[in-house]
This record gives structure tokens, C-alpha cells and sequence, in this order.
């Protein structure tokens, strides 16, 4: 929205006439205010930063707020498993998926793959195919979008594969996702754009061009765009030779399981818990804390701990009360418990 509607919106907002309201990254901006809010729901938590999802919180007195992701951030991870974060789990596919068969190829095997595509259009199958870059750059090795598609385009044939990328017209992108959705065009050649908010249940096959350089929740979120339909779904996960450790982790945690849960564990374990009192989504932690893989035990019985002087001693003017209020101002308490409070 711009202009005269994008005011009249935001002033029946501030007076409490819109009392439900959907949308983008432009929620965050200071213009937006509202009259009372009291919940905020994040989807696709992964997408925003920890400053972002703390001035949505902001915007009210007293903000419940929910987040909702397929794999949740390390940061996140670590603070439900500190205690600070209430988690439900929905792991069930909804009525009608397929589980996804996923398989690690080697890009020398490229051609045999075209092959194997060709085979599948002919059938009536439909497939995405993801690349990392756009367009070619001299300075990444990368396969980009618009080179993949004019190849596939010379193999499959004119009229049968199609392109998206973030900077297209938006005209030009509606019609390029209206064509594959009516079933037009089999094969999607796209960057990232189709990560969510797509569903076409006739696509069977995903393949993730240099899979390698994708993180896990993207090609976890990536993955999800297939397995829609009643049909046999597939990921194909095309990686570079040779691996370094941590591509093979990431690509062999995606070929075992498509558990968004276990996946956000193995992430955790591989890049850290960030910091749960900054704004960090992953990495190591400023402070020498327990460890979360090894030390669960000892989190539970620290957790404990403080809710029993919390109980004991609620104004913190104890002796140990006066220690932990000394603490918690040396780490910035207020700053850091809204940080806390968004995930």
C-alpha cells in the first residue's frame, strides 16, 4: 500500500478501528502504531532478525509474542531449552503430503540429471530448480538462474521451462509463477524467491543446485515446496566436489530426516546458540555458559534454581537476590530480557 490508502490504513490502525492486521517487513516501521496490541505472530521466523521481531514487541504494553518456523534458529533452540521459550511441536504433515526422497548428486553427474528431468516432464511431472546466484559473477564459481535456464530451455525444449528471481518485474515474475502453477511450463528455474508462500502439488521433483552453500533451514524450507501432492516426491541435492566438513554434515543431516526439529538440533550443535541476551541467531556465545549438548541436567537444576529465589525472595533483596539483581544490571537485564521475550 502507498500513498492516501497507506494513511487512511495507519490512522484506523492508531485509532483501534483495524484489529487484525497482516503483513510484510513494513509492520516494523515507526509510522506503524497501534491503538492496543497484544499479540504478535511471526511467521517464518528465520527471515527476521532479533532487533525486528523486538520492535514488533515494542509496539504494546504488554506483547504476547508467537513465532512460527519449520526450523527454528539456534538462538531460539537454545532458549527453549534454557527454559525461557514455551515450545509446541506440529509434527505431522498435513492431510495429503508424501514424504520426500532426498539424494545427494554430484554436479558431474548434471547431465544424467537433464536426462532423468526429461523423462519426468514427459510423464507430467513438474520440478523446481533452484540456483544460488542470478546472474553469472566473476567472482563466484556459482551456477546462476538465468545461465541454468537458457541450458535447460536448448534441452527440454522451447515453451517448457520457466524463470523467476527477485529481480524481475513484478509483472514479469506473477506471470513466470502463473504459467508454472496452470501446469504451462514443467520445470521452474528460480533463486530463492520460492522458499515459502508457494504450493503447486503437481511439483514432484526439487532440485538445489550447489547445495552446498545453502543453509539448513533454507534447504529445509526449499525441500518443502515439493511433497504437496498424492505423488512421489524428490530433492536432489546437487553439491560441488570436493565437500568440506561442514557441506557433508549439512547435506547428509538433510538426506536422514525431514524433521525440522532435528534438523534445527543438528544446526545448533554445528554453529552455536548465538547469544540468548543479544541479538546473535547463531555462533558462540559471549559468555562461558553450560554447555546445552552436554549439560542438559545441569540447565534443568539452574532453571530451578532461579525460579525458588524468584519464589523465596521476589523483590531480590536477599543476599543471593542482591547478587543476581547485581548481575542482571551487568548484562544490560532490561535490554536483554526483551530480547529473551521474541525468540
Amino acid at each position: 500500500d502507498k500513498g492516501a490508502e497507506r494513511r487512511a490504513k495507519l490512522a484506523a490502525l492508531e485509532a483501534g478501528d483495524i484489529h487484525i492486521l497482516v503483513g510484510t517487513h513494513a509492520v516494523f516501521q515507526k509510522d506503524v502504531v497501534f491503538a492496543d496490541l497484544r499479540l504478535a505472530i511471526i511467521d517464518e521466523q528465520h527471515r527476521f532478525g532479533v532487533a525486528q521481531r523486538m520492535e514488533l514487541g515494542a509496539k504494546g504494553a504488554a506483547v504476547d509474542v508467537l513465532v512460527m518456523t519449520t526450523t527454528p534458529i539456534p538462538r531460539s533452540l537454545a532458549l527453549a531449552q534454557y527454559g525461557d521459550m514455551d515450545v509446541s511441536v506440529l509434527d505431522e504433515k498435513p492431510p495429503g503430503r508424501s514424504p520426500v526422497t532426498t539424494a545427494l548428486v554430484a554436479t558431474s553427474k548434471m547431465d544424467a540429471v537433464v536426462d532423468r528431468l526429461r523423462a519426468a516432464v514427459a510423464e507430467g511431472r513438474q520440478c523446481y530448480w533452484v540456483c544460488p546466484l542470478v546472474e553469472e559473477s566473476e567472482v563466484s564459481d556459482k551456477t546462476a538462474a538465468e545461465e541454468r535456464f537458457k541450458r535447460l530451455r536448448a534441452s527440454l525444449g522451447e515453451g517448457v521451462v520457466g524463470l523467476v528471481h527477485g529481480q524481475m518485474p513484478p509483472g514479469d515474475k506473477d506471470a513466470a509463477m502463473r504459467d508454472f502453477v496452470s501446469g504451462q511450463t514443467k520445470v521452474l528455474v528460480a533463486t530463492t524467491v520460492i522458499e515459502v508462500g508457494v504450493n503447486v502439488p503437481n511439483a514432484s521433483i526439487m532440485v538445489i543446485e550447489r547445495a552446498e552453500s545453502f543453509g539448513l533451514a533454507q534447504l529445509h524450507q526449499l525441500r518443502g515446496r515439493v511433497g504437496r501432492g498424492a505423488a512421489k516426491s524428490t530433492c536432489l541435492l546437487m553439491y560441488q566436489a570436493p565437500l568440506s566438513e561442514s557441506g557433508r554434515q549439512r547435506l547428509e543431516i538433510m538426506r536422514e530426516t525431514e524433521d525440522g526439529f532435528r534438523i534445527s538440533e543438528e544446526d545448533l550443535a554445528m554453529r552455536g546458540a548465538g547469544d540468548v541476551i543479544g541479538t546473535a541467531q547463531s555462533g558462540l556465545p559471549r559468555f562461558r555458559i553450560a554447555d546445552l549438548e552436554r549439560q542438559t541436567a545441569l540447565m534443568a537444576l539452574a532453571q530451578s534454581d532461579a525460579r525458588k529465589l524468584l519464589l523465596d525472595d521476589p523483590t531480590l533483596d536477599s543476599e543471593r537476590g542482591t547478587a543476581a539483581r547485581t548481575l542482571l544490571w551487568l548484562m544490560e537485564q532490561d535490554k536483554a530480557i526483551r530480547l529473551i521475550s521474541v525468540g
